[in-house]
């Protein structure tokens, strides 16, 4: 599992914006800055509709006042349905999804979950991390399923 002082990966991933689907290098989006990224396990699911995207959506601009220049939120699901969960939930202009399809930038994090007891297949554990020019500075990832304790847009703030 990615740690503090780690540089996150490259892999390309999948973003629906004003261009189509555009490919997404990882290594270049956190390359240039602060970013707060968090990964959930699912656009639409109860606890990330309900809790975690709006957290962030409404922590905005204490993020960005705190030195944030991009907040992005990772899931395995196509480019498709996170644009539409984004638009959904208002979160376009604020929060950068990440479609993580073949969780390849998920696995390269060490932050897979199996969850096809459930019939969702791999998916994205829970964390939330801040990076500063493409190296981890602080992480914490939810340790029980279902479980939203660490990785709140509050939990970020505190560590800004």
């Amino acid at each position: 599992m990615i740690k503090v002082g780690d540089a996150i990966p490259d892999v390309t991933v999948k973003h629906l914006g004003a261009n189509g689907l555009e490919d997404v290098s990882t290594g270049e989006l956190f390359a240039g800055g602060k970013v707060a990224l968090f990964g959930l396990p699912g656009a639409y699911t109860p606890t990330c509709s309900a809790k975690h995207l709006p957290g962030f959506v409404a922590q905005y601009d204490a993020l960005k006042a705190k030195g944030v220049d991009k907040i992005v939120c990772l899931s395995v699901n196509d480019a498709f349905v996170m644009k539409a969960w984004a638009e959904s939930q208002a979160a376009e202009g604020k929060v950068e999804t990440l479609a993580d399809g073949l969780a390849a930038f998920t696995k390269a994090l060490g932050l897979e979950a199996d969850l096809s007891v459930a019939g969702l297949g791999v998916r994205c554990r829970r964390f939330a991390l801040i990076a500063d020019k493409g190296v981890v500075t602080w992480i914490a990832v939810e340790e029980a399923p279902g479980a939203f304790e660490v990785s709140s847009a509050e939990a970020v703030l505190a560590q800004l």
